[in-house]
Parts: C-alpha cells; sequence; structure tokens
C-alpha cells in the first residue's frame, strides 16, 4: 500500500495550487480524524492512522478546481490519487461527502472517520454537526432536492455519531479537549517551505 507522508501532501496540495485557506481546513480535519483514530485503535478497531492521516489531509485536493468546473470534488479527487498510485488513499477521499455504504452503523472505518472529521470542521473552526449543516443547508441547499439530499445524508451522519461515540470515553462536545494541539501558523508556514508560491499570493 502506498501512502503520502505529510511533506508528499504538501507538495501535491501545492501542485494543485491549493489555497492557504483549504490547506488550514485540511489540517483541522486531519486533527479531528487523527483524535478519533486513536481513541477508537485503543477500543480494538485496528485502524491504518497513516491512511487516515493522508486522506484527511488530501480530502479536498480538487476542490479549488471544482469551483470552476463544478465537478464532484470528492470523485475526482479519488479518481486523481488513484491515478497517481494511491488508491487506497483515493478511496477514502472520493467516500468523504457520502460514504458508500451507511447499512452498518457500528463499522468504524478509515472512510467513515475521515467523512464524519470532515462534517466537524467548517472553515478551520471545529463545530458542532447542527452548525456545520446549517453552513451546508445556507450555501448549497438552494435547490428542494439539494436542501432534501442534504437532510438526508445529515440523518445518516448522526446515526454514525451516536454509534461512533458510543465507543469513545468523550460526547461530540467534549470532542475539541481531547484534540492534540496544533499551530495552524506554524503548519502553514511548514507548507509554504515546500510551495513558497502559495507565500506571494500567485497560488
Amino acid at each position: 500500500m502506498n501512502i503520502l507522508s505529510q511533506k508528499d501532501c504538501f507538495q501535491l496540495m501545492c501542485d494543485m495550487q491549493m489555497p492557504e485557506h483549504i490547506v488550514a481546513h485540511s489540517l483541522q480535519v486531519c486533527r479531528v480524524a487523527a483524535c478519533l483514530a486513536d481513541h477508537l485503535d485503543s477500543k480494538g478497531n485496528h485502524l491504518d492512522n497513516q491512511l487516515l492521516q493522508a486522506a484527511a489531509l488530501l480530502h479536498d485536493i480538487t476542490k479549488s478546481r471544482s469551483f470552476e468546473t463544478a465537478e464532484n470534488h470528492a470523485l475526482t479527487g479519488g479518481q486523481q490519487l488513484a491515478e497517481l498510485g494511491y488508491p487506497e488513499v483515493g478511496n477514502l477521499v472520493r467516500q468523504h461527502v457520502r460514504l458508500d455504504d451507511y447499512s452498518d452503523p457500528q463499522a468504524i472505518s478509515e472512510a467513515v472517520i475521515v467523512n464524519y472529521a470532515d462534517k466537524r470542521v467548517l472553515h478551520d473552526r471545529i463545530v458542532s454537526l447542527d452548525e456545520r449543516m446549517r453552513y451546508i443547508q445556507e450555501r448549497y441547499g438552494t435547490e428542494p432536492q439539494h436542501k432534501q439530499r442534504i437532510q438526508l445524508l445529515w440523518d445518516k451522519t448522526q446515526v454514525l455519531e451516536k454509534q461512533m461515540f458510543k465507543e469513545l470515553p468523550f460526547s461530540p462536545e467534549a470532542l475539541y479537549h481531547h484534540l492534540n494541539e496544533l499551530d495552524i501558523s506554524s503548519e502553514i508556514a511548514n507548507y509554504r517551505m515546500i510551495c513558497p508560491q502559495s507565500a506571494n499570493g500567485s497560488r
């Protein structure tokens, strides 16, 4: 299995011209995913933390491009990573908006964690599912069919959240207090070292 290091992820983000606000969002998603994986792993879930963290960092790899193309960035991000030789990472990225299977909420996989972690981060802030849903509905739920689809997705995510936190020693509301420290400005500085173009605004 090929898994990218953080440096490799940053290089790919740079190659894809990822703006720094999406880098900051991705870092926070990775932070949430890593925290959940650490605690769930201690319960015997046998998660691949390196795979999970690479997918969390790269889940929005084609997001900025999608603003112009209107492509499904989850699908194209997963496809691009598979084509680059990282099919396992791509499989998780492909499912970060909608999971392939919601039939067994007790199956806590790397895909479930990345999917859920993304839904707990609004821009670069860690928020509740409700706050994130309100934002998604306001931004993407302008058409009735879109609003209905988003609500259905959130209902399924709430079921996953309840199941996941049954195995955790804290509540969804207390997640923030269990996260590892993260200096976003320092991590962005590390990104700029790999991608100096981002510092002068050309990226």
